[in-house]
């Protein structure tokens, strides 16, 4: 095992300019599977359904070679469900419906077959609840990647940064770092969130690409410009995915595989918006991930002469 995923498994209705949707496949750790499963890397994830979950659903993600050993069914439960409706410049939603359900009470239990897990990656739940989940593990993984939001800011702040000082990256979003930080600058938001716990500090800006911070280094990439964008939902997570997955893979931890891990993320994320929910993402090969990653390279490489 080399990825350990814990998050949500969950329905989306989704619904954008370009069109709606009934409830399909969502939730952060589906997404950060089916990244991983790209990137050829062994991961497993730990979540809760209910029984209304379909087995098709299940199916896909062990048909991608993610170990569901960690996905406990609660059958006489309803598995999460959101739906949001997007705004014509898609960076903004209204969320209409959440039904938190088997979610509420959810007690990660980590399996013996992800206990040997290298890095892992926490989805956006409550501080409380991943915490517990390195409580857990027989040993610490040796990299742990945090994602948190605004809401944990709002109503569990002390315990989230219990969490924090625990984390090795955190990667959340602008609006969500000048929140923790009490900072806009985002280069004073990075440097006191640094000084919370983590040594990376990645911060997201949409459509505007993301940034990396650690000891005092920049790096900062933008986001692929696409011809059609149809649904956002899940590129974050698609993102986070394809970062933690990278780094896995190389069994590197330093400044440089970040960059690079951060371009892989990145190039995933950009298939995830082209289709609804999971839909693009599991069409994509090797081959075209490759493709887009050197699109990346043209997009950002040059040289100048003064």
């Amino acid at each position: 095992m080399k990825l350990l995923v814990v998050g949500s498994v969950a329905f989306d209705a989704i619904e954008t300019p370009f069109g709606k949707t009934d409830k399909i496949l969502g939730g952060a750790a589906t997404f950060i599977g089916i990244a991983s499963s790209i990137m050829g890397v062994p991961s497993g994830i730990v979540s809760v359904v209910g029984g209304d979950f379909p087995q098709e659903y299940l199916d896909l993600l062990t048909g991608r070679g993610v170990n569901i050993d960690g996905i406990e069914i609660v059958k006489d439960g309803k598995t999460f469900f959101w739906s949001g409706r997007y705004h014509n410049d898609l960076n903004s939603r209204d969320t209409l419906v959440t039904e938190v359900n088997v979610l509420e009470n959810f007690d990660p239990k980590i399996p013996d077959s992800m206990q040997d897990a290298e890095v892992l990656l926490l989805g956006n739940l409550h501080p409380a609840v991943q915490l517990s989940v390195l409580e857990k593990m027989k040993s610490r993984p040796k990299m742990v990647i945090l994602d948190t939001m605004n809401f944990w800011m709002d109503t569990a702040m002390d315990t989230l940064k219990v969490m924090i000082a625990k984390t090795d990256v955190i990667s959340i979003n602008d609006e969500e770092a000048r929140q923790l930080s009490g900072e806009y600058s985002l280069v004073k938001a990075a440097k006191k969130i640094h000084e919370m716990g983590p040594d990376f500090v990645i911060i997201k800006k949409g459509e505007h690409g993301a940034l990396l911070f650690h000891d005092g280094r920049i790096f900062a990439i933008p986001a692929m410009p696409l011809e059609e964008v149809f649904d956002p939902t899940g590129a974050g997570d698609t993102f986070a995915g394809g970062f933690a997955a990278y780094l896995a893979k190389k069994e590197d931890f330093g400044f440089e595989t970040m960059k690079s891990a951060l371009i892989v993320g990145s190039a995933l994320a950009s298939f995830t918006v082209e289709k609804f929910g999971t839909e693009r993402l599991t069409e994509v090969t090797e081959a075209d991930m490759i493709g887009r990653i050197k699109q990346f390279k043209e997009l950002t490489t040059f040289e100048v002469e003064v």
